[in-house]
């Protein structure tokens, strides 16, 4: 691990598939057994694709609306030699829960900035999280339910939830 480079005036408000309230929230539904971590692993605070023949095997990647979100709850590993933190639940682990209700911090993976009230778009390539108005064609990603609950930049967090923002 290096050596501490900066220090913060406040701590961040979370991390990437954190919870950001303690509203109601809903996990998607699920075989018996549970959902695992697919050949590439899965990483936390993304969509998630559940396989369709075994609906079991959940990937970053897929076609259509997404299953849910991956939510952070301290099952991903730090494997990397070296490394600081891991985000990646490794392949075959059990997943925990999936989320396709709830309030959750996102990365911003657009090129621009987020407005309150803007879709989510979940990449169907990597699962990452950019955000658009409601409609909007984005390159490679499908329009979901979610929607944008604060503003930022790219590569900032935003808060994302199924509800509409009021």
């Amino acid at each position: 691990m290096p050596f501490q480079q900066s220090i913060n005036v406040t701590q961040a408000p979370g991390v990437a598939g954190d919870f950001c309230s303690t509203n109601p929230r809903h996990s998607a539904l699920s075989v018996p057994g549970g959902y695992v971590a697919g050949p590439s692993g899965l990483t936390v605070g993304l969509f998630a694709w559940a396989d369709t023949a075994t609906g079991t095997v959940l990937q970053n990647s897929g076609t259509g609306l997404p299953t849910g979100f991956v939510h952070r709850n301290l099952n991903a590993l730090i494997v990397t030699y070296l490394a600081e933190f891991g985000m990646t639940i490794q392949q075959g682990q059990p997943v925990g829960d999936l989320f396709d209700e709830g309030d959750f911090f996102v990365k911003n993976a657009g090129a621009g900035a987020v407005t309150k009230g803007m879709k989510a778009f979940a990449n169907t390539s990597n699962g990452t999280v950019s955000f658009a108005a409601t409609g909007a064609t984005v390159s490679g990603s499908v329009e979901t339910k979610w929607y944008a609950h604060s503003i930022g930049a790219a590569g900032e967090l935003i808060k994302m939830s199924n509800t509409i923002p009021g």
